[in-house]
């Protein structure tokens, strides 16, 4: 982690500094957020000094997320669509097209873009430029201030529930009437003594559904074949490999102090000439990738990343299949670091991540197609030229996030509940990247906390971004704002802290001028001036269509699916799997073994021979031995299944054979937990008359 740090200022007895400058807002962060905010504050005519810890400023919007992430479009509004709007704009002459023509590059997207005069999509560098212009045009109002970090011991001081001013490592002081929270991280937040949480809340906390340990709903990003996880394979006592949570994943849907993992989102191209080959670390240790190399011995060949084109042949390079550049299980402390542990975390995860990118290019254990692709890419020359051509900011997920008196959670998201006091919407799924890596009871690799579940667009509670009253009276924290973890996964996106940095920029200066408490500034005036600066405040949406991965019409015959069983248990429903009939499933929770059952009654039109499929969508988690009842005209057949294997017909289903059936609903098929051992899901029964 390189900070630029500006010399110590001298610093009074009484812990004033000959340095303190006053401001109507303090904004500390400058993240896309802290722009966003620091813009507004000048364009409502106050003064706003934007303080940002590293000598760059854009957060990831600069760092190389260039492939912008929102579900639905229409709920950005405000500056962020301004921003956007800029980029559409700066692509428009040919002379901003060096590697490639415009017309080449959009032949590859939708036509989307070019209609809404907004672009999506960028080089680095061009979102730098944007950024500098806008806070330019801002003039003397917005004061910015680079290399200065929050001294995390006496950084903050209040007066009461108000905080007066911030100091820095430095010395130097800022004063405020106002301050924003535009971190990653959420320090100004903490230390102004706000509650917050770290990990992930317990499904009970907040009524959900999708949130603490994942174990077995985590299908994406994933191992798919067998992966020994000991140093010498086979041999526990040979202890394990690195980056492998020996101690398993914890009780699943509990809450944990664990955080998603980290990553740089690189840029890279497939120009010859701006292409800089992978080179491999000075500290390379080849035991981080003993398990990678393992992974594609035992025959998953994937490409393990995402490459995502921006303008001029280059990419926004994410994350992608069981092991990529996410860190999974290093960051876990990184949240309540201090500044020295977080620049060991840092660096740690920016050695995996060019250890990872020499090896796929260049370990003759990588297979020669996969050698080939890390070949033909490499970082883009021309991008963060001041830094090895590597991006400068780590991908901060989640870090902090405050708990104010209204949380938002997996309610809000799916619309359940609907905020009235908007200040913004999110729109992206609800996404949690994997979380740690453990070892299965059958002794094999496997990745947990992978969570991608739609939404409906929704607003966010102006209560979310600021502290409780009993706190901090002055305070507002538009990116670690109080969200569960997995509603934070849906909010978390570069242009929704754009969104959510203007209402909080314009709440501070009403505050300013109604001379109240943040907590009690005249809700119709907030949204009044909200809409009229175009921001986005709500608009209703049907639900997304249901995923279902085979409509019961589409499979034929007669489908019970698990949503018409008769169940004694198999409560806990699900749609993490990509492959199920209907719109989800239903499982045991791997608990309460022979306690449930589910009893699949078809009505069949006339007697015969059916055949029977039973549907469920395998994990390596799951039963190996799940007892099954066919209840036919000629008795009771008895079997088991292995969910772990995967159904035969159309990865789908499996059949259990051919037996005589009455007319109506004599006949059934039961499916039960007992003594099974692992995971048992409930999805879909078919009888199909036999020929």
């Amino acid at each position: 982690m390189r900070f630029l740090l500006l010399p110590i200022l001298f610093v009074t007895a009484l812990g004033a500094t000959a340095a303190t400058a006053s401001y109507d807002v303090v904004i500390y962060g400058g993240t896309s957020g802290g722009i966003a905010a620091a813009v507004q504050v000048a364009r409502m005519g106050r003064t706003a000094v934007l303080i940002e810890p590293t000598p760059h400023l854009g957060g990831l919007t600069t760092g190389g997320l260039g492939a912008t992430d929102i579900g639905n479009k229409r709920a950005i509004g405000g500056i962020a669509r301004e921003f956007y709007g800029r980029i559409w704009q700066h692509y428009q002459p040919p002379g901003n097209w060096a590697h490639e023509t415009r017309e080449q590059y959009f032949s590859r997207r939708t036509r989307s873009e070019l209609d809404e005069k907004t672009m999506w999509t960028f080089e680095p560098h061009v979102a730098t430029q944007i950024y500098d212009n806008m806070l330019r045009e801002a003039g003397a109002k917005v004061t910015v201030v680079r290399g200065e970090r929050l001294d995390l011991k006496k950084g903050v001081v209040k007066s009461g529930a108000r905080i007066t001013r911030i100091v820095m490592e430095s010395g130097r002081a800022f004063e405020g009437r106002m301050f924003i929270d535009a971190t990653y991280e959420g320090d100004l937040m903490a230390k102004a003594g706000v509650s917050y949480h770290v990990g992930r809340e317990a499904n009970s906390v907040y009524g959900e559904t999708i949130n603490g340990v994942q174990a077995g709903h985590a299908v994406s990003h994933q191992f798919t074949k067998k992966v020994d996880p000991y140093v010498k394979p086979g041999d526990r006592s040979s202890g394990v490999l690195p980056g492998i949570n020996a101690n398993g994943p914890g009780d699943e849907y509990s809450g944990d102090r664990k955080v998603q993992a980290y990553n740089f989102r690189m840029c890279t191209t497939d120009v010859p000439e701006n292409r800089r080959a992978w080179e491999k670390p000075a500290n390379y240790d080849p035991r981080w990738f003993e398990l990678l190399l393992r992974n594609f011995e035992a025959g998953d060949h994937r490409v393990p990343w995402n490459p995502v084109w921006m303008p001029n042949r280059k990419t926004d390079t994410n994350n992608n299949f069981a092991i990529s550049t996410d860190f999974i299980g290093m960051n876990w402390d990184y949240p309540d670091a201090d500044y020295a542990a977080r620049a060991r975390i840092w660096r740690a995860h920016e050695d995996w991540q060019k250890g990872l990118m020499w090896t796929l290019a260049n370990n003759p254990r990588v297979p020669e197609k996969v050698r080939a692709e890390f070949q033909r890419l490499g970082l883009a020359k021309d991008e963060f030229k001041d830094n090895d051509n590597f991006p400068r900011q780590l991908y901060v997920r989640e870090a902090r996030r405050m708990i104010s008196e209204y949380v938002m959670a997996e309610k809000n998201c799916t619309r359940a509940v609907v905020a009235e006091d908007s200040v913004g919407m999110g729109a992206y799924n609800m996404d949690s990247h994997n979380i740690q890596r453990y070892i299965t009871k059958e002794g094999f690799v496997r990745n947990e906390g992978d969570v991608q579940v739609r939404v409906r667009p929704y607003p966010i509670s102006y209560r979310s971004i600021r502290p409780k009253a009993s706190e901090c009276t002055n305070l507002l924290v538009p990116v670690c704002l109080s969200a569960s973890h997995i509603a934070y996964g849906s909010i978390r996106m570069e242009p929704v802290f754009m969104v959510l940095g203007q209402s909080a920029a314009t709440a501070a200066v009403q505050a300013i001028e109604q001379r109240v408490d943040i907590q009690r500034i005249e809700p119709a005036k907030l949204k009044q001036r909200l809409e009229q600066d175009g921001q986005t405040l709500d608009f209703d949406s049907p639900p997304a269509p249901a995923r279902a991965a085979m409509p019961k019409a589409k499979l034929g015959g007669i489908v019970v699916d698990d949503m018409e069983a008769i169940t004694n248990g198999f409560d806990r429903n699900s749609s993490a799997h990509p492959t199920y009939v209907e719109t989800g499933y239903r499982h045991d929770n791997n608990s309460g073994k022979g306690q449930q059952t589910a009893r699949f009654v078809a009505d069949l039109p006339k007697a015969g021979r059916y055949q029977v499929f039973i549907a469920y969508p395998w994990n390596p988690n799951r039963a190996s031995n799940v007892p099954v009842t066919i209840h036919h005209a000629d008795g009771d057949t008895k079997l088991t299944l292995n969910q772990k294997k995967k159904p035969a017909v159309n990865e789908l289903l499996v059949p259990v054979g051919t037996f005589r059936f009455e007319k109506g609903k004599a006949g059934y098929v039961e499916i039960s937990n007992a003594g099974t051992d692992g995971f048992v899901v409930i999805d879909a029964v078919q009888w199909v008359e036999a020929r």
